[in-house]
C-alpha cells in the first residue's frame, strides 16, 4: 500500500501512554524519539481499523503510474525482530501488472497493549523497468536513526495527527484523523462508521494522499489528493 505523509507531526508513547501533537506544533524531525518497551508489545492485532489476522488477505484493484495494479496484502504467520528489540507481526504486500511482479514488501506492524498499531519497518523491493531493483525505501526502527511510528490510534479522534515512521529524507511519513463516521461503498462492499485519514510527506512537498477504513476490515480505499491519479479500492477479504 502506498504511504505517504503529512507535514510535521509526532507520536509519542512514554510510560505506555500516546501524546499526539498537532502538524504544525514542531517542526519536521525535531525531538521525535518515541521511549517504547518491548514488554508493552504484541503480534496479535486486533484494532477494529486495522486487524490483522494471520491468515487474511486483503486484495486491492486501482491505478499507479499510469498502470492499472493488483495490489495483495496477506498476514503472515512469521514474525521479525526489530533492532529497536520489539518482536512484530510480518505482513506480505506484492503489487502486480498484469500478472508481473512490480513491487513486493514486507510490512512489520506491532501492537502495543493499549490498542495502538505500531509500524516498525519495511523490507521492500520495487523492480524497475530497467531490470535493476530499487529497495531505497526499506528501513527499520532502530537502524540508521529510524524510528517507528503509529499505523493506527486505539481510539482515533478529531484532529489526531501521528508520524507513521521516521528515517530522515527518506521515510517521513505523517498522518491526521479527519472523520471516523462516514459510510463509504467499494467493490467489496459498503461501510458506515469508516474512518478518514489525510497523509503527506515532508520530502514530497504539496503531496497528499486520503486512506479510508472501515471497523473489522482495515483499509478500503486509498487515493492521491493531489499530481497524478493514484487510487486503489478494496475488491476481496478471504481469510
Amino acid at each position: 500500500m502506498r504511504k505517504k505523509l503529512v507535514a510535521v507531526a509526532a507520536a509519542a508513547a512514554v510510560g505506555g501512554a500516546v501524546a499526539v501533537w498537532a502538524p504544525w506544533a514542531s517542526s519536521a524531525g525535531s525531538g521525535y524519539e518515541p521511549v517504547l518497551n518491548p514488554a508493552n508489545f504484541t503480534t496479535t492485532i486486533d484494532n477494529p481499523y486495522f486487524p490483522l489476522p494471520v491468515g487474511r488477505t486483503w486484495v486491492y484493484h486501482g491505478v499507479k503510474d499510469g498502470q492499472t495494479q493488483e495490489d495483495r496484502v496477506t498476514v503472515t504467520d512469521q514474525t521479525k525482530v526489530v533492532a529497536e528489540g520489539i518482536t512484530a507481526r510480518v505482513v506480505s504486500d506484492v503489487a502486480t501488472h498484469d500478472g508481473t511482479v512490480i513491487e513486493r514488501t514486507s510490512d512489520w506492524y506491532a501492537q502495543d497493549k493499549q490498542g495502538n498499531v505500531w509500524y516498525v519497518g519495511e523490507d521492500t523491493a520495487h523492480y524497475l523497468p530497467s531490470g535493476k531493483v530499487d529497495t531505497s525505501g526499506s528501513w527499520e526502527a532502530g537502524v540508521h536513526d529510524a524510528e517507528p511510528g503509529l499505523i493506527m490510534e486505539a481510539s482515533p479522534q478529531i484532529p489526531d495527527a501521528y508520524r507513521q515512521e521516521f528515517l530522515s529524507g527518506q521515510a517521513e511519513d505523517t498522518a491526521w484523523t479527519v472523520d471516523t463516521s462516514s459510510s463509504v461503498t467499494v467493490p467489496f462492499g459498503t461501510f458506515k462508521n469508516a474512518l478518514t485519514s489525510l497523509e503527506a510527506t515532508r520530502i514530497e512537498p504539496g503531496a497528499y494522499d486520503r486512506k479510508i477504513y472501515a471497523p473489522g476490515i482495515g483499509m478500503v480505499r486509498e487515493e492521491a489528493l493531489t499530481g497524478a491519479p493514484e487510487n486503489a479500492e478494496l475488491v476481496s477479504v478471504s481469510g
